[in-house]
């Protein structure tokens, strides 16, 4: 039945997706005001939002142009749908504009497809489908919005000061058929404090050194600027054998007597950076055979230390696992160097429940202080935990195994959705197991199947949930 209703509605799906898909919502501080508090292309997306839903007859509700809801239903409780309109960076290598989507006949292709404008236009739908049959709502729907889910989560921050927390709710900005349980998450700077003495001229000075721009990304390039004094054709030989080694690409130029070196890796989300390839840190792992000024080799030797080829903080000393949440796991996702300020690294941290986070980073702290680096701890979100058998995840789970016949159970992940804003919310969708994860990755694509089925779940499980029989 439920899929039924959704083919009346494939093509405005498609129409409201692509118009959405159009605008780089990437945050941009760099033009961040009081109207466009993360860049124009957030606020953009957002006013987008608003649009669609007053053309369809739905109040709406702004908060400080980061956020906002849509409104439908009536009665005491609000349920939440907590959706994001901002993406990640596109990145190099698409075949296709990543902001012009392409339809074909079997998928959308753009940026966001997957995270997380096409799940939030299928929930979309999924309360407009059921608002356009005048069902008797026993609950309000909000469906909030929010601009800055990719970086600091300002829009939910901002919006839970002021408005009414949801006492039920889902974010479709994962996997079905849900997941009941996410890692805590946190990022935090390692900074190099004090440039060493420097000895009498080196070999090699490290100029610069950047890769990756966000944490939960891994970075797919990476870039080194050195003086060399002598032999720089044996470096440049030595790179490309090391390129060759660890089947890796990447190119050497040397730019007004410079040497530039770079590597291509392969972005990942940040939440298991072990199926990526980090650009910075293997370039990193090139430049420590070479001998380096004494700041530079400090911040290499760091590298080396306690990060390369340690995904799941092994190096740090915070291996830890449990059996509901797996493993700790470490990206380091934005790695930054010049010769005058010293060097840094971005983490991002994700951990289990059970995991000691204040200890492990005191200790750490006090560790690493000794070799002249300190700490900066940006955000540190907690495990979020809703049990599995509760009835509302069986509920959402039930209506998942209706449209499929799949019955998969829920579970727990490493990535973080606004579900941990509420205290009993879970993600829910919209990637299959059959989906191709292209989530920050270029290329990235929904199918219109994927798309039009977790419609018809939204459908059915709001139609459970929040509807009078």
């Amino acid at each position: 039945m439920w899929r039924e209703k959704v083919q009346e509605y494939e093509n405005q799906i498609i129409e409201d997706l692509k118009g959405l898909l159009a605008i780089e919502s990437v945050r941009d501080d760099s033009k961040s005001s009081t109207e466009n508090p993360v860049g124009p292309g957030p606020r953009q997306a957002l006013d987008y939002m608003y649009k669609i839903a007053e053309r369809d007859g739905f109040g709406t509700h702004d908060v400080d142009h980061i956020a906002g809801r849509i409104e439908v239903g009536s009665g005491e409780d609000v349920f939440g749908i907590l959706c994001h309109v901002d993406v990640v960076p596109a990145g190099e290598g698409w075949d296709t504009n990543p902001f012009d989507p392409v339809v074909t006949e079997d998928k959308v292709i753009a940026r966001g497809t997957l995270d997380d404008k096409g799940p939030t236009i299928a929930a979309y739908y999924a309360v407009k489908i059921l608002n356009d049959m005048k069902v008797n709502w026993k609950k309000r729907i909000h469906i909030i919005i929010g601009t800055d889910e990719e970086s600091d989560w300002k829009c939910t921050d901002r919006y839970f000061k002021t408005e009414e927390m949801p006492a039920l709710g889902f974010a479709p900005d994962a996997e079905f058929p849900a997941i009941h349980g996410e890692k805590g998450i946190s990022t935090f700077d390692v900074i190099q404090n004090e440039q060493a003495e420097e000895q009498d001229e080196p070999e090699y000075e490290l100029r610069s050194f950047t890769s990756g721009q966000r944490y939960n990304m891994v970075p797919d390039e990476a870039e080194a600027h050195i003086n060399v004094k002598e032999n720089m054709t044996d470096v440049i030989q030595n790179f490309e054998q090391f390129l060759v080694d660890n089947q890796l690409e990447g190119e050497s130029s040397v730019d007004s007597g410079v040497l530039v070196l770079n590597v291509q890796g392969k972005a990942v989300h940040g939440m298991d950076p072990s199926i990526g390839i980090n650009a910075g840190l293997y370039l990193l792992n090139f430049l420590s055979q070479l001998d380096l000024d004494k700041s530079a080799a400090n911040f290499v030797d760091f590298s080396e230390k306690y990060l390369f080829n340690s995904h799941f903080g092994e190096k740090m000393g915070m291996k830890y696992h449990t059996e509901i949440m797996g493993d700790v796991t470490t990206n380091i996702g934005v790695i930054e160097y010049n010769n005058t300020k010293g060097g840094k690294f971005g983490i991002n941290l994700r951990y289990p429940e059970g995991f000691e986070f204040d200890e492990a980073m005191s200790r750490f702290t006090k560790e690493i202080a000794e070799l002249g680096f300190s700490i900066e701890l940006g955000k540190n979100q907690t495990p979020h935990y809703v049990e599995k058998d509760d009835p509302f995840v069986q509920t959402l789970v039930q209506a998942y195994r209706n449209q499929t016949g799949d019955e998969s159970e829920p579970y727990t992940i490493g990535g973080g959705t606004y579900a941990r804003n509420l205290d009993k919310g879970v993600a829910f969708g919209a990637m299959f197991d059959d989906s191709e994860d292209l989530m920050h990755q270029k290329n990235e694509y929904i199918t219109k199947k994927q798309l039009f089925n977790a419609t018809s779940i939204y459908l059915e499980s709001l139609y459970a949930l929040c509807v009078e029989e």
